[in-house]
């Protein structure tokens, strides 16, 4: 125990000797450490929507392209088909609040049927009540209603990049998820008030929506269901495609893999720098201290005693930085998310990413030591004692 007290003390005092060179090295890791907990957690945000898709839940989309509308009176036939428990239908509305800046999205929805497929929803009983009956009501998720200072009876106005004119809505509700971890930034209105109001200004993109939902219930009717969809709107005028709602949502991240790609390559870049400036300075460590650790093995100290010294310093200044980076994550990934509402309206940083910047830390930790330690090793200890720092 004393030799273990004392191995400490010396890690501890080396560790703080040059402290300038030591605080440059420890500010490199928190920078380089927090980018790759930053970098990680919009990958894992982008992919949030694949890891809480609800197996059962069926997309049914135009089989040409998700752009392109199908009727809306597809709905009764596809209710038709067996083993089909529930369905409803959306369309995205691509509405700007105040300014281009506070854009989140919006979905025009057959409100009952919606959130009868999705019972996820929590969504108190008054709110409820008020969104079903008003026609010009939206229910808003906590995320939003935050961000921007919604709340229930709020009157706001949307202008929409697809369907034309100015759009005015009152929040019946704030509503949650069952699941604290799935992203509440969602804005949920009447498909109803906007198919009626197209009827007068656009009829040509009335009585269409952009993609059904399906409730089947049991994964074994999957397969099933998914093929007699797609057979009973073979060679209409509008095909269709249907696919569960993860392979839905794969298809989306698909379409941006090169961006995530080249995240994810950045943030190992990020790692490999600061691995590089960590190994340089380990390396001007050993080669400042040749003639000390030269001395230990002259009194009998073995090279391996040596080289855990010089491992314990790099470890403990590695995982002092990587200790700080992952307490400034969280806050950093706020403030970064208030910037980006619209791509990135909700990052929260995950245990697992926490775990794997520890984990990163302790690497860098580990692999900038080697070098130096084998080469104090294996020094001779003449050679050593007439070194010049």
């Amino acid at each position: 125990m004393q030799g273990m007290n004392q191995f400490l003390k010396l890690v501890a005092r080396n560790a703080l000797r040059h402290r300038l060179r030591m605080s440059l090295t420890l500010a490199g890791l928190v920078v380089a450490i927090l980018s790759f907990g930053l970098l990680q957690t919009i990958i894992s945000t982008w992919h949030a929507g694949i890891d809480h898709a609800v197996p059962s839940r069926l997309i049914i989309r135009n089989a040409v392209s998700l752009s392109l509308p199908l009727p809306v009176a597809y709905q009764k036939r596809i209710r038709s088909i067996e083993g089909v428990r529930s369905v409803t239908y959306v369309s995205w509305f691509g509405g700007i609040y105040k300014n281009e800046k506070n854009f989140f999205p919006q979905f025009a929805v057959d409100a009952k049927s919606y959130l009868e497929v999705h019972p996820e929803i929590r969504l108190s009983d008054e709110a409820r009540s008020t969104f079903l009956r008003d026609r010009r009501g939206a229910i808003v998720g906590r995320n939003i209603a935050n961000h921007f200072g919604f709340k229930a009876g709020d009157v706001i106005q949307l202008r929409s990049m697809i369907y034309p004119g100015s759009w005015e809505f009152v929040i019946s509700g704030i509503f949650d998820f069952s699941d604290p971890n799935i992203d509440t930034s969602q804005f949920l209105f009447h498909w109803n008030y906007l198919n009626e109001t197209l009827r007068l200004r656009s009829r040509s993109q009335a009585d269409q929506v952009n993609f059904f939902m399906v409730d089947v219930g049991a994964l074994d009717r999957i397969a099933n269901v998914s093929q007699a969809i797609d057979g009973m709107f073979r060679n209409s005028a509008a095909e269709t495609h249907t696919e569960t709602q993860r392979a839905f949502q794969i298809g989306f991240v698909k379409q941006t893999e090169a961006i995530l790609l080249s995240i994810r390559t950045i943030s190992f870049v990020v790692i490999f720098i600061i691995l590089a400036v960590m190994a340089n300075t380990m390396a001007m460590t050993a080669r400042e201290r040749l003639v000390e650790y030269a001395t230990l093995k002259a009194i009998g100290f073995g090279p391996g005693y040596v080289g855990w010294l010089i491992l314990g310093e790099s470890i403990v200044v590695a995982l002092a930085g990587g200790a700080v980076a992952i307490m400034l994550t969280p806050p950093a990934a706020a403030y970064f998310g208030v910037f980006n509402s619209a791509l990135f309206p909700s990052l929260n940083v995950s245990s697992s990413t926490m775990a794997l910047q520890g984990a990163v830390a302790l690497l860098v930790g580990v692999l900038a030591a080697l070098v130096p330690m084998q080469r104090v090793a294996s020094v001779r200890i003449v050679d050593g004692l007439r070194a010049v720092g």
